[in-house]
């Protein structure tokens, strides 16, 4: 059987080239990687001692180049952006030359487009979209936690981010989610909002500016934000209740969020404003070790008797991450793990594959709290011997 040619499109980036790393040590090789400057690829290519991979021009914005670029393609990951601006552009080259996608991003508007065009299940192909840390660690974790000695779950609170740099497309997808990529064109989600009874409520929660929590060192801001992904993780588990909140440790960073929509509602070039929010993360990250935080807390039920389960993860950084859970969709769609369809990867993914991915890589450290792991040691409920159980700890500025 031949090697399965996988392309990945951003392989330069900090998403991509961390992306090719992962696929690597997944024993996937002979990749094509893709972008637009040769000399960056070139580098890239260069850490594959054996020198298999090839590298292609390629413009997720030029139609020729995309084309070319997917063309022979089985597979491919795309790691480009700005999400919301692309939709399914990309994952429509890779079905047009018959060939499944993975995008770690994509959200609802490109299962939408793709949907509109035709299930891709009738041609047998698989795309697969949020398949990045948030969307999609973000709830493949919970789903993970709730098996960790909970009979049942129905309460859950999140507290997600960090303090690391901004790229581009980051910046430039931020811009564009306060008016666009949730569903049926709505904006990505909504602040302050919560799910109570089941159902997503408005205006539930109050935004924290200075706090503290004790995942994450020194004060912090704490945005209560309900997107897509969270009211259908919350329907999956059964939730009565939900709260997330986006952690904001730097303090340039929140004052420029804060005045974001009064600055898009008057007219300022989103552009300039991207730029802004580049260089207010990178003045926030000045002296300090950069990290990424997810924190989940469940109540439920074990054995008939009120119980709860923690989980928090600690990275060096969320664009890892993101090419962790990238890499181990594109491995999972060629191992024939995941139907024909558009799906999220959160819904196809093994919650613990991914948990042992990142433990054997040491891409994170994942310490489980709670008195429903409490009596089942380091595996946990369901065997996972990848994951300590360890004592709360103080954590000081610069250990992560």
């Amino acid at each position: 059987m031949s090697t399965p040619v996988i392309g990945v499109l951003g392989a330069s980036g900090a998403v991509g080239r961390a992306a090719v790393r992962e696929l690597r040590a997944l024993g996937r090789t002979g990749l094509r990687l893709g972008g637009r400057t040769a000399s960056a690829l070139c580098a890239v290519a260069g850490e594959d001692p054996g020198g298999h991979d090839e590298t292609v021009w390629a413009d997720a914005t030029a139609p020729d180049g995309l084309r070319a670029f997917t063309e022979g393609c089985d597979i491919v990951l795309n790691c480009v952006g700005p999400t919301y601006r692309l939709r399914a552009t990309v994952a429509a080259a890779a079905l047009a030359a018959g060939a499944h996608c993975v995008d770690v991003a994509g959200d609802d508007p490109a299962a939408e487009d793709l949907l509109k065009d035709g299930d891709p299940a009738r041609e047998g192909r698989t795309v697969v979209l949020s398949a990045g840390a948030l969307p999609g660690l973000s709830s493949l974790l919970p789903r993970w936690l709730a098996g960790q000695g909970l009979d049942t779950a129905t309460a859950l609170s999140a507290h997600c981010g960090g303090l690391e740099t901004c790229s581009p497309t980051v910046a430039r997808d931020l811009m564009l989610s306060l008016t666009s990529g949730g569903a049926d064109g709505a904006a990505y989600g909504e602040a302050l909002a919560a799910v109570r009874g089941g159902r997503r409520v408005p205006r539930a929660l109050r935004t924290a500016e200075d706090t503290e929590h004790p995942a994450f060192p020194g004060r912090v801001a704490l945005q209560p934000y309900l997107s897509g992904e969270s009211e259908r993780l919350a329907d999956v588990l059964g939730l009565d209740r939900l709260d997330w909140y986006n952690v904001h440790p730097g303090p340039a960073v929140r004052a420029l969020l804060n005045r974001l929509p009064a600055s898009l509602a008057a007219g300022d070039d989103p552009a300039a404003l991207a730029e802004r929010l580049i260089l207010a993360a990178d003045l926030d990250l000045a002296g300090r070790t950069p990290y990424y935080v997810m924190d989940f807390a469940l109540s439920g039920t074990s054995s008939g008797q009120p119980a709860t389960a923690g989980l928090t993860l600690r990275a060096a950084s969320s664009y890892r991450l993101t090419a962790a859970v990238g890499a181990l969709s594109v491995d999972a769609v060629l191992r024939g793990a995941v139907p024909a369809g558009v799906h999220f990867a959160c819904d196809v993914l093994d919650p613990r594959a991914v948990v042992r991915h990142l433990r054997s890589q040491g891409a994170a450290e994942l310490r489980l709290t709670g008195t429903a792991t409490a009596g089942s040691g380091p595996a946990g409920a369901d065997a996972d011997a990848d994951v300590d159980v360890d004592v709360d700890v103080d954590v000081e500025e610069g250990v992560l």
